[in-house]
């Protein structure tokens, strides 16, 4: 008899923690944290983006306070808890699961909170015809301690989904957060009815009663104690991916170094502390390492539609996402009222920008992309806010861009760029041409660094852009209401291309200038 192949169980996807270990598929021990977590009785507050396992803790918390040590056998916390006689005591567990249900409805997530409040009920033997979701709230936490002689666990997974989901409804996430505020009113007045809380969500929204009740409430989101308790470090993916690793590499005829080169770029560069290590995005890291292929995934889980279109109707200049110069202090990093303008918190909070550096002296962090996944994802998506006509076929399209910036074809070069000018998207009379005109250059040829060597320059006294091939070496400088013929004087008087003097590779010298009345590229001058 031939030999049973033992395949790896990667869990993508899975977000219950008995299944994950009951059915065998790879877990990361997360348990020392959770032994951390239990054994101070504190109520807690963890902010990470979408797909980063914060549903698999709070399943795997579930199941620690619900008694079933078999889920644990093998992990650190069998050996914590070892000499504890009180470990392992089942008690009665609400999780409030707030994924899976669509908000934009009216009454959403009055029904979402009376399944689960109906249910738990019929569990303890409790009546529910109650005049409010509160009042049966706290008369199941009554009943629960009744029955089992112990105090209660809360789990909150996702709490700011429902006001999320209606961002753009203002009414609809008032209705919901005043549902909230009667709701979770509870965990304060019933405390000693309740051993232990712990929420989850992506932002916090600093108004909501949940945080204003819980006051003692402590949010370990920015915490460096536990900065990996989401996500995987550089570590972890060394010590639990070696076969996968040594896979993908063989796929792609790389060395293992080389391919944990890869992922770091794409995947890794997470910070939840100034001073914490990186960590991947779990979800797709696991994927990439599945389909032995260096893909989008997290992205693709989700469009940042909201964040988009704020950014281009507050005239966000989206260069800043790449040169440095997007700052916050924690206040920032850690609220969200939902009611400013301000952009960067969201965008923080749910992961298209990370920690990059902490200035102690001033308490102020400076925000970036954590990956190129990410980078390359989010300026993409924000491509059809600027300009109407980029997909493929219409000859706008990054992919036909690049074609021609590899085979030199100045001609086709410049019809692309006054194609994308002429096609850009104004919501209103008044706009300013400046901030569209930086916006679509910026986005096209940082989007360009993706298949060319590209770089975008927005200080005085250096290039606009420099894009470099193979055979060709490009340097445009761009103009606003000023020749194309001044644009390629500075590229001279400024020695621009001193450094390819003994470049074997052709260069080439474009001036472009545009017109901000007629919104359109009016000039082109190339020197060779």
């Amino acid at each position: 008899m031939g030999t049973e192949l033992s395949i790896r169980k990667l869990p993508i996807g899975i977000q219950g923690f008995e299944k994950l270990r009951s059915e065998n598929f790879l877990y990361i021990d997360k348990t020392e944290y959770i032994y951390q977590l239990v054994h101070n009785n504190v109520p807690y507050f963890l902010s990470r983006p979408r797909r980063f396992g914060k549903s698999l803790l709070i399943s795997a918390l579930k199941a620690y306070w619900e008694g079933k040590k078999e889920l644990f056998e093998g992990l650190k916390i069998e050996e914590l808890e070892r000499d504890n006689p009180q470990a392992w005591t089942p008690y009665p567990v609400f999780l409030f699961d707030f994924n899976g249900v669509n908000y934009q409805k009216p009454g959403a997530l009055e029904e979402a909170l009376g399944i689960q409040l109906r249910r738990w009920s019929k569990e303890y033997g409790l009546e529910d015809n109650y005049d409010s979701l509160s009042e049966h709230f706290q008369n199941l936490l009554i009943k629960s301690r009744s029955v089992t002689g112990l105090r209660c666990v809360i789990l909150v997974d996702e709490y700011d989904k429902p006001l999320l989901d209606v961002i753009e409804n203002k009414e609809l996430q008032e209705h919901n957060k005043e549902v909230f505020k009667g709701f979770f009113s509870t965990l304060k007045s019933f405390d000693e009815y309740i051993q232990f809380i712990f929420i989850t969500g992506v932002s916090k929204f600093h108004k909501v009663s949940i945080f204003s009740d819980l006051n003692q409430l402590k949010d370990i989101s920015l915490t460096k104690k536990y900065a990996s308790i989401c996500g995987i470090t550089e570590s972890e993916l060394s010590q639990y991916f070696e076969e996968e690793i040594q896979e993908m590499s063989t796929e792609h005829q790389i060395s293992g170094k080389e391919c944990m080169g890869i992922l770091k770029q794409t995947y890794d560069g997470y910070h939840f502390h100034a001073d914490s290590a990186g960590v991947y995005n779990p979800y797709s890291l696991m994927n990439a390492l599945s389909d032995c292929e260096f893909g989008s995934y997290w992205f693709e889980t989700g469009t940042p539609t909201f964040l988009v279109k704020s950014l281009r109707n507050n005239g966000f200049d989206v260069r800043k996402f790449t040169d440095h110069t997007i700052y916050a202090d924690e206040a920032v990093l850690k609220d969200y009222t939902g009611d400013q303008l301000d952009p960067i918190p969201l965008l923080y909070q749910t992961g298209y920008l990370t920690i990059t550096d902490y200035e102690r002296r001033k308490r102020r962090y400076t925000l970036g992309f954590p990956n190129e996944e990410v980078k390359y994802g989010f300026l993409q998506s924000m491509v059809p806010a600027y300009v109407s006509k980029t997909g493929a076929g219409t000859g706008m399209d990054i992919f036909t861009l690049d074609e021609y910036v590899e085979n030199g074809n100045l001609d086709r070069i410049r019809d692309v760029l006054t194609a994308l000018f002429a096609n850009i998207t104004y919501t209103r009379e008044e706009d300013p041409f400046e901030n569209y005109f930086q916006a679509v250059i910026y986005l096209v040829f940082t989007l360009l660094g993706k298949y060319a060597n590209c770089e975008m320059h927005t200080f005085s006294g250096r290039i606009d852009c420099k894009v470099e091939t193979k055979d060709f070496v490009y340097l445009f400088e761009f103009k606003r209401d000023e020749s194309a013929e001044s644009a390629l004087e500075q590229i001279e008087s400024k020695d621009y291309a001193l450094p390819f003097a003994a470049d074997s590779r052709k260069l080439y010298k474009i001036g472009v200038s545009f017109d901000s009345k007629t919104r359109k590229l009016s000039d082109w001058k190339v020197a060779e």
